[in-house]
């Protein structure tokens, strides 16, 4: 019985200190049946489905019906398994929505205008983008002038680290509807940049937001 199998041995235990890929087809169905029957282990009855199916090929598609069929797979086991194969299953077909491309301050101002050149408060956004320049995360990160003690560089690459972006572009806007930087959005900046060369993460622009206007700081050679 599992009782009797060795605490680091068996697939919920072993699974939490090694992770899943270390686990067999066997040992991850046994998880997902839970239980095994008055005379079996789980792991017994996790290789009895399997040998039944012929591994995982006929598993994936395997009828309610059929799956109860087995001893010790009752209607509720069969469902769970169908879930969790149905679920897999949309998994591997997942498909992105197409994604918003950067290749320019323009493709930068048109992404945000609309939603930033009427906000009378200074919001500070970052867009994490992957390798292919593809925006992949938009969060704002600090309403407010914009100050160095405000705009810190941990909470940045923090969001940044945590989506695996390959690069950041900063953006904010002036309510005023003039997007001339100030010597703090400068000096800010500068700062974002150096802590981005040490932790591998480009700040590839900053983007000040306008009202139909914006500038770019990086085209404006400021770094």
């Amino acid at each position: 019985m599992i009782k009797d199998i060795p605490v680091s041995e068996r697939p919920r235990e072993k699974m939490a200190k090694e992770g899943p890929e270390r686990l067999s087809n066997q040992e991850l169905l046994a998880i997902l049946l839970r239980t095994g029957t008055r005379n079996e282990s789980v792991l017994q009855l996790a290789q009895r489905v399997l040998l039944h199916f012929d591994g995982l090929r006929l598993l994936k598609d395997a009828t309610s019906e059929e799956l109860q069929c087995i001893k010790g797979i009752g209607l509720a086991k069969s469902i769970e398994l169908q879930a969790a194969l149905e679920f897999g299953r949309r998994i591997y077909t997942f498909q992105e929505d197409d994604r918003y491309v950067i290749r320019s301050p323009e493709d930068v101002a048109d992404y945000v205008m609309d939603d930033m050149r009427f906000l009378t408060q200074e919001h500070f956004v970052v867009l994490c983008l992957n390798t292919k320049n593809e925006v992949i995360h938009r969060q704002t990160l600090f309403i407010g002038s914009l100050n160095s003690s405000i705009v810190h560089p941990r909470e940045l690459f923090k969001e940044a680290l945590r989506r695996s972006a390959a690069s950041l572009i900063c953006l904010h806007n002036h309510p005023s509807g003039d997007p001339t930087p100030s010597q703090e959005d400068i000096e800010v900046t500068k700062r974002l940049i150096e802590c981005g060369r040490l932790l591998g993460v480009d700040i590839l622009d900053h983007v000040i937001i306008g009202d139909q206007k914006f500038l770019s700081l990086k085209e404006q050679g400021y770094f």
